[in-house]
């Protein structure tokens, strides 16, 4: 991409909570700051992105430019990057695949969207894979404030899977599964955060508040159930997109009613207790 206009989706992205609008509207997108290979400066690149469980994957396109892209020369040099989301800014490791691996991943991003394998084609050169790893921090600011960021990124998660069901065809791609399964684990490991911790320490404090986080307890099951049947679903061969899209809708249901009661309730407590 040009630098100006870089740096209007830059611009618009952090704006808008990660949202931008134009021929990447809806897109999975995420900010990469770089450190300069050569000049020590850092340096911010708007780019797709692929979920892959516990990482993320990113990929040396430059558009089917002949060259690798700066951005690639300067984690290749200095691995460790920022990333922004458009809800969290996190440091990660890059790690360049290689081999099978590499070529696994590739194949998963064409399955997706061919769009790379034509500029793979048009560049001449192996496009490389990348994955970054996060390193997250303690949170930042006020709990309560921190919980309905964590809240708005499963909102927007779900809102993206809700969206690339919609639009598949009638095969379930490898991608699109990786992308459900990602959104099931992270709100399984959420939610057993919340049973193992935060829920039994505000009981301890704000004990006539034990209907509530009884509540929530059993949102968290009601949830899980939905999870379990989602994976089932995913597993089969031949799941059909049009029941997973049904799935998929009842999960966003049940997960958006328990996140507005928990805010309701939780967010005051975390930030004033």
């Amino acid at each position: 991409m040009p630098i100006d206009f870089n740096q209007q989706i830059i611009d618009e992205f952090r704006a808008n909570r990660g949202q931008v609008g134009g021929p990447f509207e809806g897109a999975r997108l995420l900010l990469l700051t770089t450190v300069g290979a050569k000049t020590g400066r850092s340096h911010t690149t708007p780019l797709g992105y692929l979920p892959d469980g516990d990482r993320i994957l990113i990929i040396a396109s430059a558009g089917g430019a002949p060259r690798h892209p700066a951005w690639y020369h300067n984690l290749v040099a200095n691995p460790q990057v920022t990333v922004e989301d458009g809800v969290f800014t996190y440091q990660a490791k890059a790690v360049v695949l290689e081999g099978d691996e590499r070529e696994r991943m590739f194949a998963r991003a064409v399955e997706s969207d061919p769009g790379w394998g034509r500029y793979q084609d048009t560049s001449g050169r192996t496009l490389p894979v990348v994955a970054l790893i996060p390193a997250y921090g303690p949170p930042a600011g006020p709990l309560g404030d921190v919980l309905k960021q964590i809240h708005d990124a499963f909102r927007r998660d779900l809102a993206r899977i809700r969206a690339e069901v919609a639009a598949s065809g009638p095969r379930l791609g490898a991608q699109l599964r990786v992308n459900c399964l990602t959104v099931c684990h992270n709100l399984h490991e959420h939610h057993s955060r919340e049973d193992g911790s935060m829920i039994p320490a505000l009981e301890d404090r704000y004990p006539e508040l034990a209907p509530v986080m009884a509540r929530l307890r059993a949102e968290h099951e009601a949830v899980q159930q939905l999870l379990q049947q989602l994976q089932t679903l995913l597993a089969a061969d031949d799941a059909d997109p049009a029941l997973l899209l049904d799935e998929v809708n009842r999960l966003t249901q049940e997960v958006e009613a328990h996140l507005d009661y928990e805010e309701e309730y939780l967010v005051p407590l975390l930030n004033h207790g």
